[in-house]
This record gives structure tokens, sequence and C-alpha cells, in this order.
């Protein structure tokens, strides 16, 4: 089962937890079962159907956005990485 690493802003509304299972054949498939499990994350990873565009992903190190975007393959035992944009500076 795919693995999903919860950032540390996104993991109070992941009930905490650093690193979540979560089901599914494509990244749409692998969120979609994080945020009926975490339901108060579905806004900070989903924006309608889409992607926010500040949350990046990453499947095994590899941009989704780079790929096929939510219908990404994600294998068995892959890691998803959610990575939200961080803005500043001047």
């Amino acid at each position: 089962m795919p693995t999903v690493r919860i950032p540390p802003i996104l993991r109070p509304e992941a009930g905490g937890n650093r690193n979540v299972e979560a089901p599914g054949s494509t990244v749409r498939e692998v969120l979609e079962n994080l945020v009926a499990n975490y339901p108060s994350i579905r806004d900070r990873v989903f924006e309608g159907t889409e992607l926010p565009q500040f949350l990046n992903v990453f499947v095994d190190g590899t941009d989704v956005r780079l790929n096929e975007g939510l219908d990404t393959q994600v294998a068995e035992g892959a890691t998803v990485i959610l990575l939200p944009a961080v803005a500043g500076g001047r």
C-alpha cells in the first residue's frame, strides 16, 4: 500500500501523523482515500477536483505535474510526498 508523507504544516489535519498509508493505484485515488480518513485536510489537498496550485505532489521523488498529474500511477509500496509551496522573501 502506498504511504503518504505528511508535511508538518498539514499534520494537525492528519491526526498528527507524519506518514499515512492510503490505498490507490493513482495519485487521485491515494489522495481521495487520505481525505476520506482525514476530511479536514481536503481543502488543503484538493481545489475542487484538482490539485491546488500551491501544493506540490511527488511520487517516489518525481513531481506528478511532470507526469500525468492526479492520474499518475502509484505503485504498491510507493511514497507520495505532499509539499506545500513556501512563499516569502522580498
